[in-house]
């Protein structure tokens, strides 16, 4: 286990902990009940930057990890150790060996939204309140199968293209920085048109990046040094360095077959929702979609928080607003 300290984000200790037979990074903070964070693609412990102090100041440990494949943490080199099951494992893992032995809150961003969900559902044990950011609850069995998407967007829909063994892990590998510029602004709120979010399709032929632009000027939002920052978390994988988190997208289908026993399970925990008005995701799920996802799985939801403005980098484009809402969640958990 090594540790260092992170001075430009106060006193968070980094180091690393092996749960469900891998090695994870994390970055950890503070005091008192946990609360763990689990960000998205392609992202890091860095996503959530913004939050620690908050959380940790009204007394609460915070502990976000690079997840299975991402960043700093271990990638195991088959595709199948990817599943929602191994992710929920990491989860539960992290909180057998963090939480003293009390169940955790759990927040998640993107696909550890996901993640974030499903935990709940199966260890309602270990999660005592949930919430997700961007992606709303979804079952069990996770994203849609990808003939559905397939059916809807054509071959070039980002999920459907991620599954070219090779293709994208070393499209998005060749120059990092770009691919990190590139990708947080096109999904930003602060992208021209990000009113009518782009459903990030590839044209035959041409590649993800060629379809996003490299923008002049980084949002206020993002500062060259956060660019930086996510560059040197992926660093020590190479011409690797995004094949684990890809290799979430290539079990899609086999998380549908391996949730299917759990399908129609709710979360039974009580639940936040916080989403931008320009998320690319919400305006794929749409409107009615999320009110009965929400209906449906969530009979506990305490809040659905939507940001005027915001696209999908929720925590890190609002991070004020974002704040606000877990602190309410968490006091109205402790209350």
């Amino acid at each position: 286990m090594t540790r260092h300290t992170d001075s430009a984000y106060g006193d968070i200790q980094h180091r690393e902990i092996e749960v469900n037979g891998v090695r994870l990074h994390l970055a950890d903070q503070g005091e008192g009940p946990l609360v763990l964070l689990l960000h998205g693609f392609p992202e890091s412990w860095y996503s959530w930057r913004h939050q620690f102090a908050p959380l940790v100041a009204a007394g609460y440990r915070v502990v976000a990890p690079d997840q299975r494949g991402y960043a700093r943490s271990e990638q195991p080199p088959a595709v199948d150790a990817y599943t929602i099951l191994h992710l929920v494992g990491d989860v539960a893992g992290l909180i057998a060996a963090l939480g003293g032995g009390e169940p955790a809150v759990v927040v998640g961003h993107d696909w550890g939204a996901p993640v974030a969900w499903a935990a709940a559902a199966l260890r309602p044990d270990l999660v005592r309140g949930v919430a997700g950011l961007s992606v709303p609850p979804l079952p069990v069995t996770g994203l849609p199968p990808l003939a559905q998407t397939r059916e809807r967007f054509g071959d070039g829909f980002y999920q459907n293209y991620f599954q070219r063994p090779g293709v994208a892990d070393a499209e998005l590998a060749q120059d990092p920085r770009s691919t990190f510029r590139r990708i947080l602004f096109s999904g930003s709120g602060d992208r021209p048109g990000a009113e009518r979010p782009a459903a990030w399709v590839v044209p035959e032929g041409r590649t993800l990046l060629d379809t996003v632009p490299d923008p002049e000027k980084l949002p206020h939002w993002l500062t060259e040094d956060d660019v930086e920052a996510f560059v040197a978390d992926y660093a020590g994988h190479g011409e690797h360095a995004f094949t684990g988190p890809l290799n979430w997208y290539r079990n899609i289908d086999r998380n549908n077959e391996l949730g299917a026993a759990f399908a129609g399970r709710a979360i039974e925990v009580p639940a936040l929702y916080v989403a931008g008005d320009r998320d690319m995701v919400t305006a794929l799920v749409g409107p009615d979609a999320t009110a009965s996802l929400l209906d449906g799985l969530t009979p506990e939801l305490y809040r659905h928080v939507t940001l005027a403005g915001a696209g999908h980098w929720t925590q890190q484009e609002r991070p004020a607003e974002v704040n606000a809402a877990l602190l309410d969640f968490l006091q109205h958990l402790d209350g």
